[in-house]
Protein backbone atom coordinates (compact mmCIF):
# COMPACT_ATOMS: atom_id res chain seq x y z
CA UNK A 1 0.00 0.00 0.00
CA UNK A 2 1.12 3.44 -0.91
CA UNK A 3 1.71 5.60 2.14
CA UNK A 4 0.33 8.92 2.78
CA UNK A 5 -1.55 8.87 -0.45
CA UNK A 6 -4.43 12.08 -0.19
CA UNK A 7 -8.18 11.30 -1.33
CA UNK A 8 -7.74 14.36 -3.80
CA UNK A 9 -4.85 12.33 -5.42
CA UNK A 10 -6.29 9.15 -5.69
CA UNK A 11 -9.44 10.79 -7.20
CA UNK A 12 -7.60 12.58 -9.85
CA UNK A 13 -5.71 9.37 -10.94
CA UNK A 14 -9.36 7.17 -11.14
CA UNK A 15 -10.15 10.69 -13.23
CA UNK A 16 -7.02 9.94 -15.67
CA UNK A 17 -7.99 6.09 -15.68
CA UNK A 18 -11.31 6.11 -16.92
CA UNK A 19 -10.03 9.44 -19.48
CA UNK A 20 -7.77 7.49 -20.53
CA UNK A 21 -9.64 3.90 -21.28
CA UNK A 22 -11.85 5.39 -23.16
CA UNK A 23 -9.36 7.04 -25.63
CA UNK A 24 -8.12 3.19 -25.79
CA UNK A 25 -11.87 2.00 -26.45
CA UNK A 26 -11.95 4.87 -29.50
CA UNK A 27 -8.79 3.75 -30.90
CA UNK A 28 -9.77 0.47 -30.73
CA UNK A 29 -13.43 0.63 -32.40
CA UNK A 30 -13.82 3.68 -34.46
CA UNK A 31 -15.16 4.77 -36.57
CA UNK A 32 -18.07 2.60 -34.73
CA UNK A 33 -20.22 1.92 -38.06
CA UNK A 34 -20.49 -1.33 -40.37
CA UNK A 35 -21.36 -3.74 -37.08
CA UNK A 36 -22.13 -7.02 -38.25
CA UNK A 37 -21.45 -10.81 -37.82
CA UNK A 38 -18.41 -12.20 -39.78
CA UNK A 39 -19.03 -15.88 -38.84
CA UNK A 40 -15.89 -15.87 -36.59
CA UNK A 41 -15.17 -17.45 -33.53
CA UNK A 42 -13.23 -16.02 -30.67
CA UNK A 43 -11.68 -19.19 -30.13
CA UNK A 44 -10.22 -19.48 -33.20
CA UNK A 45 -8.52 -16.07 -32.90
CA UNK A 46 -6.92 -16.76 -29.62
CA UNK A 47 -5.69 -20.20 -30.90
CA UNK A 48 -4.37 -18.86 -34.34
CA UNK A 49 -0.98 -19.19 -34.88
CA UNK A 50 0.66 -15.49 -34.52
CA UNK A 51 0.57 -14.02 -37.98
CA UNK A 52 3.74 -13.84 -39.73
CA UNK A 53 2.51 -10.09 -41.24
CA UNK A 54 2.38 -8.47 -37.87
CA UNK A 55 4.84 -5.81 -38.49
CA UNK A 56 7.29 -4.65 -35.56
CA UNK A 57 5.31 -1.38 -35.63
CA UNK A 58 2.23 -2.80 -34.57
CA UNK A 59 3.76 -4.31 -31.33
CA UNK A 60 5.85 -0.82 -30.73
CA UNK A 61 2.25 1.14 -31.01
CA UNK A 62 0.31 -1.40 -28.62
CA UNK A 63 2.72 -1.33 -26.41
CA UNK A 64 2.72 2.31 -26.15
CA UNK A 65 -0.85 2.67 -25.96
CA UNK A 66 -1.18 -0.14 -23.28
CA UNK A 67 1.80 1.16 -21.01
CA UNK A 68 0.07 4.14 -19.67
CA UNK A 69 -3.22 2.20 -19.22
CA UNK A 70 -1.54 -0.53 -17.03
CA UNK A 71 0.40 2.71 -14.90
CA UNK A 72 -2.46 4.27 -14.06
CA UNK A 73 -4.17 1.14 -13.12
CA UNK A 74 -1.07 0.18 -11.19
CA UNK A 75 -0.63 3.63 -9.58
CA UNK A 76 -4.39 3.28 -8.48
CA UNK A 77 -4.36 -0.04 -7.47
CA UNK A 78 -1.15 0.58 -5.09
CA UNK A 79 -2.81 3.21 -2.84
CA UNK A 80 -4.98 0.32 -1.25
CA UNK A 81 -2.88 -2.69 -2.39
CA UNK A 82 0.63 -4.02 -1.80
CA UNK A 83 2.96 -4.30 -4.95
CA UNK A 84 1.90 -7.83 -6.35
CA UNK A 85 -1.74 -7.23 -6.25
CA UNK A 86 -1.04 -3.74 -7.92
CA UNK A 87 0.88 -5.48 -11.41
CA UNK A 88 -1.64 -8.33 -11.32
CA UNK A 89 -4.04 -5.81 -11.70
CA UNK A 90 -2.41 -3.78 -14.50
CA UNK A 91 -1.96 -6.91 -16.18
CA UNK A 92 -5.42 -8.59 -15.73
CA UNK A 93 -6.92 -5.11 -16.24
CA UNK A 94 -5.12 -4.71 -19.62
CA UNK A 95 -5.31 -8.17 -20.66
CA UNK A 96 -9.14 -7.73 -20.28
CA UNK A 97 -9.51 -4.69 -22.16
CA UNK A 98 -7.62 -6.13 -25.06
CA UNK A 99 -9.36 -9.08 -25.01
CA UNK A 100 -12.37 -7.13 -25.34
CA UNK A 101 -11.96 -5.15 -27.89
CA UNK A 102 -10.50 -7.63 -29.94
CA UNK A 103 -14.03 -9.41 -29.60
CA UNK A 104 -15.33 -6.21 -30.78
CA UNK A 105 -13.14 -6.03 -33.19
CA UNK A 106 -14.72 -9.21 -35.10
CA UNK A 107 -17.55 -7.23 -35.60
CA UNK A 108 -16.57 -4.98 -37.51
CA UNK A 109 -15.12 -5.30 -41.04
CA UNK A 110 -12.81 -2.71 -41.25
CA UNK A 111 -10.58 -3.97 -38.08
CA UNK A 112 -8.76 -7.36 -38.19
CA UNK A 113 -8.84 -9.18 -34.47
CA UNK A 114 -5.45 -10.58 -33.76
CA UNK A 115 -4.21 -12.30 -30.51
CA UNK A 116 -0.76 -10.82 -31.43
CA UNK A 117 -2.36 -7.45 -30.35
CA UNK A 118 -4.13 -9.46 -27.21
CA UNK A 119 0.29 -10.39 -26.53
CA UNK A 120 1.21 -6.67 -27.46
CA UNK A 121 -1.03 -4.93 -25.75
CA UNK A 122 -0.99 -7.10 -22.23
CA UNK A 123 3.01 -6.57 -22.51
CA UNK A 124 2.55 -2.62 -22.25
CA UNK A 125 0.27 -2.92 -19.63
CA UNK A 126 2.51 -5.04 -17.47
CA UNK A 127 5.24 -3.22 -17.87
CA UNK A 128 3.28 0.43 -16.99
CA UNK A 129 2.44 -1.86 -14.12
CA UNK A 130 5.36 -2.30 -13.15
CA UNK A 131 6.72 0.95 -13.68
CA UNK A 132 3.92 1.94 -11.44
CA UNK A 133 5.25 -0.10 -8.48
CA UNK A 134 8.88 1.15 -8.71
CA UNK A 135 7.26 4.86 -9.19
CA UNK A 136 5.26 4.66 -5.65
CA UNK A 137 8.66 4.25 -4.04
CA UNK A 138 9.64 7.44 -5.02
CA UNK A 139 8.27 9.48 -1.60
CA UNK A 140 10.91 12.39 -2.43
CA UNK A 141 9.14 12.83 -6.26
CA UNK A 142 5.26 12.46 -5.10
CA UNK A 143 6.21 14.45 -1.65
CA UNK A 144 7.34 17.56 -3.87
CA UNK A 145 4.58 16.76 -6.65
CA UNK A 146 1.96 17.25 -3.41
CA UNK A 147 3.26 20.13 -2.22
CA UNK A 148 3.33 21.76 -5.31
CA UNK A 149 -0.30 20.50 -6.37
CA UNK A 150 -1.58 21.21 -2.83
CA UNK A 151 0.49 25.25 -3.33
CA UNK A 152 -1.03 25.85 -6.23
CA UNK A 153 -4.32 24.29 -6.79
CA UNK A 154 -7.52 24.25 -5.05
CA UNK A 155 -8.90 21.26 -3.51
CA UNK A 156 -11.80 19.39 -4.48
CA UNK A 157 -13.58 16.81 -6.50
CA UNK A 158 -14.80 19.76 -8.97
CA UNK A 159 -10.96 20.85 -8.93
CA UNK A 160 -9.14 17.25 -9.63
CA UNK A 161 -12.20 16.98 -12.30
CA UNK A 162 -11.02 19.85 -14.05
CA UNK A 163 -6.91 18.94 -13.70
CA UNK A 164 -8.00 16.08 -15.54
CA UNK A 165 -9.73 18.00 -18.45
CA UNK A 166 -6.72 19.78 -18.65
CA UNK A 167 -4.54 16.74 -19.47
CA UNK A 168 -7.86 16.04 -21.68
CA UNK A 169 -7.06 19.35 -23.19
CA UNK A 170 -3.28 18.92 -23.33
CA UNK A 171 -3.76 15.08 -25.07
CA UNK A 172 -6.13 16.78 -27.93
CA UNK A 173 -3.66 19.44 -28.71
CA UNK A 174 -0.43 17.92 -29.62
CA UNK A 175 -1.99 16.63 -32.58
CA UNK A 176 0.23 18.31 -35.32
CA UNK A 177 -2.64 18.55 -38.15
CA UNK A 178 -4.49 20.87 -35.96
CA UNK A 179 -3.37 24.49 -35.47
CA UNK A 180 -1.91 25.76 -32.29
CA UNK A 181 -4.96 26.08 -29.87
CA UNK A 182 -7.50 25.59 -33.08
CA UNK A 183 -9.71 23.13 -34.19
CA UNK A 184 -9.53 23.39 -37.97
CA UNK A 185 -7.70 20.46 -39.47
CA UNK A 186 -5.44 21.57 -41.72
CA UNK A 187 -5.38 20.21 -45.43
CA UNK A 188 -2.87 20.94 -47.77
CA UNK A 189 -2.30 20.28 -51.64
CA UNK A 190 0.40 17.96 -53.63
CA UNK A 191 3.77 20.16 -53.45
CA UNK A 192 6.84 20.07 -55.16
CA UNK A 193 9.97 18.74 -53.58
CA UNK A 194 11.79 21.48 -51.67
CA UNK A 195 8.42 23.67 -52.75
CA UNK A 196 6.35 25.25 -49.92
CA UNK A 197 2.62 25.36 -50.51
CA UNK A 198 1.16 28.73 -50.89
CA UNK A 199 -0.57 29.98 -47.71
CA UNK A 200 -4.18 29.66 -48.09
CA UNK A 201 -6.03 33.23 -47.23
CA UNK A 202 -6.09 34.10 -44.17
CA UNK A 203 -9.45 33.37 -42.48
CA UNK A 204 -10.65 35.22 -39.23
CA UNK A 205 -13.09 32.89 -38.14
CA UNK A 206 -10.25 30.28 -37.15
CA UNK A 207 -8.73 33.45 -35.17
CA UNK A 208 -11.67 33.64 -33.37
CA UNK A 209 -11.73 29.86 -32.28
CA UNK A 210 -8.17 30.24 -31.11
CA UNK A 211 -9.25 32.82 -29.35
CA UNK A 212 -11.88 31.00 -27.22
CA UNK A 213 -9.73 28.32 -27.18
CA UNK A 214 -7.04 29.96 -25.20
CA UNK A 215 -10.07 31.84 -23.07
CA UNK A 216 -11.54 28.40 -22.26
CA UNK A 217 -8.00 27.15 -21.19
CA UNK A 218 -7.38 30.37 -19.28
CA UNK A 219 -10.49 30.72 -17.57
CA UNK A 220 -9.97 27.09 -16.52
CA UNK A 221 -7.21 26.87 -15.07
CA UNK A 222 -8.12 30.45 -12.68
CA UNK A 223 -10.74 28.36 -11.41
CA UNK A 224 -8.23 25.76 -10.33
CA UNK A 225 -5.30 27.87 -9.15
CA UNK A 226 -5.59 29.28 -5.84
CA UNK A 227 -3.82 32.71 -6.62
CA UNK A 228 -5.14 34.36 -9.93
CA UNK A 229 -1.89 35.89 -10.57
CA UNK A 230 0.08 32.68 -11.19
CA UNK A 231 -2.43 32.11 -14.41
CA UNK A 232 0.87 34.04 -16.66
CA UNK A 233 3.40 31.39 -14.86
CA UNK A 234 1.16 28.49 -15.57
CA UNK A 235 -0.18 29.51 -18.76
CA UNK A 236 3.35 30.13 -20.32
CA UNK A 237 3.93 26.43 -19.02
CA UNK A 238 1.23 24.89 -20.44
CA UNK A 239 1.52 26.42 -23.91
CA UNK A 240 5.19 26.24 -24.27
CA UNK A 241 4.62 21.64 -23.07
CA UNK A 242 2.18 22.00 -26.09
CA UNK A 243 4.10 23.53 -28.31
CA UNK A 244 7.32 21.49 -27.55
CA UNK A 245 5.04 18.25 -28.16
CA UNK A 246 3.33 19.38 -31.25
CA UNK A 247 6.47 20.26 -32.56
CA UNK A 248 8.20 16.71 -32.05
CA UNK A 249 4.64 14.97 -33.55
CA UNK A 250 4.86 17.04 -36.25
CA UNK A 251 8.93 16.38 -37.21
CA UNK A 252 8.10 12.69 -36.42
CA UNK A 253 4.34 12.65 -38.17
CA UNK A 254 4.42 15.26 -40.95
CA UNK A 255 6.13 16.08 -44.36
CA UNK A 256 8.69 18.39 -44.18
CA UNK A 257 7.61 21.02 -45.54
CA UNK A 258 4.34 21.29 -42.89
CA UNK A 259 6.06 21.18 -40.06
CA UNK A 260 5.61 24.22 -39.05
CA UNK A 261 1.68 24.57 -40.12
CA UNK A 262 -0.07 24.44 -37.08
CA UNK A 263 1.69 27.71 -36.08
CA UNK A 264 0.16 30.02 -38.03
CA UNK A 265 -0.95 33.55 -38.77
CA UNK A 266 -4.56 33.02 -37.27
CA UNK A 267 -3.68 30.85 -34.68
CA UNK A 268 -0.79 33.95 -33.27
CA UNK A 269 -3.62 36.58 -33.85
CA UNK A 270 -5.91 34.23 -31.91
CA UNK A 271 -3.41 33.90 -28.91
CA UNK A 272 -2.79 37.21 -29.10
CA UNK A 273 -6.46 38.27 -28.76
CA UNK A 274 -7.29 35.72 -26.41
CA UNK A 275 -4.31 36.97 -23.69
CA UNK A 276 -5.55 40.65 -23.47
CA UNK A 277 -8.85 39.26 -22.85
CA UNK A 278 -7.38 37.07 -20.30
CA UNK A 279 -5.37 39.51 -18.57
CA UNK A 280 -8.46 42.02 -18.29
CA UNK A 281 -10.60 39.00 -16.49
CA UNK A 282 -8.18 38.63 -13.64
CA UNK A 283 -9.79 42.36 -12.32
CA UNK A 284 -12.78 40.41 -12.59
CA UNK A 285 -14.68 38.42 -9.38
CA UNK A 286 -13.84 34.44 -9.30
CA UNK A 287 -17.73 34.11 -10.39
CA UNK A 288 -17.91 36.26 -13.19
CA UNK A 289 -14.96 34.44 -14.32
CA UNK A 290 -17.20 30.80 -13.94
CA UNK A 291 -19.78 32.97 -16.06
CA UNK A 292 -17.50 33.94 -18.69
CA UNK A 293 -16.12 30.27 -19.13
CA UNK A 294 -19.23 29.03 -19.11
CA UNK A 295 -20.46 31.37 -21.99
CA UNK A 296 -17.15 30.75 -23.79
CA UNK A 297 -17.38 26.75 -23.98
CA UNK A 298 -20.96 27.21 -24.82
CA UNK A 299 -19.53 29.83 -28.22
CA UNK A 300 -16.87 27.53 -29.15
CA UNK A 301 -19.45 24.38 -28.90
CA UNK A 302 -21.51 26.59 -31.29
CA UNK A 303 -18.63 27.36 -33.49
CA UNK A 304 -17.38 23.39 -33.29
CA UNK A 305 -20.24 22.11 -34.48
CA UNK A 306 -22.30 24.67 -36.43
CA UNK A 307 -19.46 26.98 -38.24
CA UNK A 308 -16.68 24.43 -38.94
CA UNK A 309 -19.03 21.32 -38.96
CA UNK A 310 -18.20 20.29 -42.50
CA UNK A 311 -13.88 19.52 -41.34
CA UNK A 312 -12.24 16.37 -41.27
CA UNK A 313 -10.03 14.18 -39.97
CA UNK A 314 -9.30 13.00 -43.08
CA UNK A 315 -8.92 16.41 -44.46
CA UNK A 316 -5.03 16.63 -43.32
CA UNK A 317 -3.61 13.17 -44.47
CA UNK A 318 -2.02 14.91 -47.41
CA UNK A 319 0.25 16.83 -45.16
CA UNK A 320 1.30 13.18 -43.45
CA UNK A 321 3.94 11.19 -44.21
CA UNK A 322 2.97 8.36 -42.28
CA UNK A 323 0.23 6.43 -43.75
CA UNK A 324 -0.87 3.53 -41.02
CA UNK A 325 -4.24 3.04 -40.17
CA UNK A 326 -3.64 4.36 -36.90
CA UNK A 327 -3.79 7.96 -38.38
CA UNK A 328 -7.48 8.40 -39.02
CA UNK A 329 -7.92 7.05 -35.10
CA UNK A 330 -5.67 9.69 -34.08
CA UNK A 331 -7.08 12.73 -36.06
CA UNK A 332 -10.02 10.80 -35.07
CA UNK A 333 -9.74 11.44 -31.06
CA UNK A 334 -8.66 14.62 -31.81
CA UNK A 335 -11.65 15.99 -33.49
CA UNK A 336 -13.58 13.87 -30.53
CA UNK A 337 -11.46 15.88 -27.42
CA UNK A 338 -12.82 19.16 -29.76
CA UNK A 339 -16.59 18.36 -29.69
CA UNK A 340 -16.62 16.97 -26.32
CA UNK A 341 -14.45 19.49 -24.13
CA UNK A 342 -16.89 22.65 -24.62
CA UNK A 343 -19.35 20.47 -22.56
CA UNK A 344 -17.35 18.73 -20.10
CA UNK A 345 -16.02 22.34 -19.43
CA UNK A 346 -19.59 22.94 -18.93
CA UNK A 347 -20.69 20.26 -15.98
CA UNK A 348 -16.86 21.88 -14.56
CA UNK A 349 -17.91 25.47 -14.61
CA UNK A 350 -21.76 24.48 -13.17
CA UNK A 351 -20.34 22.94 -9.65
CA UNK A 352 -17.28 25.28 -9.67
CA UNK A 353 -19.81 28.46 -9.88
CA UNK A 354 -20.51 27.31 -5.84
CA UNK A 355 -16.64 27.64 -4.76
Amino acid sequence: MEPHISESRLRLRAWLTFGYTLFIIYGSLSPFSGWHDQGLDFTDVLLTPFKQTYTAFDSVINLLSYLPFGLLIGLTARARFGALTSVTAGLCAGMLLSASMEYLQMYLPMRISSNMDILTDSSGALFGAILAVSMTSWTWFFSRVTRWRNGLFRHGKEMDFGLALLALWMFGQINPSLPMLGNVFISGSASQPFVPPHPPPFNGLESSVVTLNLLMLGTLMLTLLRVPRHIVTALLVVLSTVALLKFITAALLLKSWALLLWINSEAVLGMMLGIVLLFAALWLPRRTVVVIGAAVSLCDFVMVNFVFGNNSPAASTSIFHWHYGHLLNYNGLAQTITLALPLLLLYHFWHARKI
